[in-house]
């Protein structure tokens, strides 16, 4: 056999590796990345901060907030709303004014025009032998007119330069909604956690850089991204999804309140997934370029 050079580039087939090296080269076609663990969010840490939560907050879909981060969140949408409401509400107003306005123009023009047929009503008879230049020359200033009417703006002339109109405003969606689910969201939907400590005696920076940092309320097995969790409505603890089919949904009880639940009392927590390809989350990042087609 030959032997082959490290930047040999006489073979005849145009490899996987190549295609993919020239497509992040040429800046077109679809980028597609697998995300590593750095990337992934722990279960625990607001959706928006993207830090731990001295707070939490979850929504019914299973995001898990900061109670802070998200109202700040909702103000500022409905502020945003507020402010598009008022500027439809400005055009609406000049919309109307300039409605009224051509209403009465309209007016003001069948009026003159029906003041002008009758100011061409004569009483007396019409002499057959008179000359015709007068209406000639009434019917070709009218035509002088229409045609400069009909002429296009001038460019650079600024009194004929044509004007662009503003932007229509459209009616804004007075619902806010969830930055991650997408769905309409309201500040009475949010319910708060209570995450169960490993140790208790340990303070807060000390916590945050342990990796287990929470435990079943319930079984007390260490909660992580890797494992399934929930919460419970009524008591707002978070427990493992295992302990949920196999101990509370045999009596529907809350077992830390004891009060009577429902399917809907169960909310599942979303988890921002792991490293492994088994994990059940999408972990890949997508990036649309242009594309080159024969």
């Amino acid at each position: 056999m030959t032997r082959h050079g490290k930047n040999c580039t006489a073979g005849a087939v145009y490899t996987y590796h190549e295609k993919k090296k020239d497509t992040a080269a040429s800046g077109y076609g679809t980028q597609t990345v697998r995300l590593s663990r750095d990337a992934v969010k722990d279960f625990d840490c607001c959706c928006l901060s993207l830090q731990p939560c001295r707070d939490p907050v979850v929504t019914p879909d299973g995001y898990i907030y900061e109670k802070e981060a998200i109202l700040e969140y909702i103000l500022h949408q409905k502020r945003n709303i507020a402010k598009q409401l008022k500027a439809y509400e400005k055009q609406k107003n000049s919309q109307k004014a300039e409605l009224e306005e051509l209403s009465k123009a309209a007016k003001e023009s069948k009026l003159k025009a029906f003041m002008e047929k009758e100011g061409t009503i004569v009483s007396k008879p019409l002499n057959p032998f008179a000359s015709k230049t007068g209406v000639d020359h009434a019917s070709t200033s009218s035509q002088s007119s229409e045609e400069k009417e009909k002429h296009l703006p001038s460019f650079w002339i600024p009194s004929l330069t044509p004007e662009a109109k503003a932007a229509e405003v459209s009616k804004p969606d007075k619902a806010v909604y969830c930055p991650m689910s997408g769905k309409p969201l309201k500040m009475k939907d949010l319910l708060s956690v209570k995450f169960k400590l490993v140790d208790e005696t340990l303070d807060r920076v000390k916590l945050i850089n342990r990796q287990d940092r929470y435990v079943c309320a319930v079984t007390g097995d260490v909660l992580g991204n890797s494992v399934p969790c929930a919460v419970l409505k009524p008591s707002g603890a978070v427990v493992t999804l295992e302990c949920v089919e196999k101990l509370i949904k045999k009596d529907m009880l809350d077992p830390i309140t004891g009060e009577k639940m429902t399917e809907k009392d169960i909310i599942v927590l979303q988890r921002g997934g792991t490293g492994f390809s088994g994990s059940g989350v999408k972990l890949e990042a997508k990036e649309f370029r242009p594309v080159m087609q024969a």
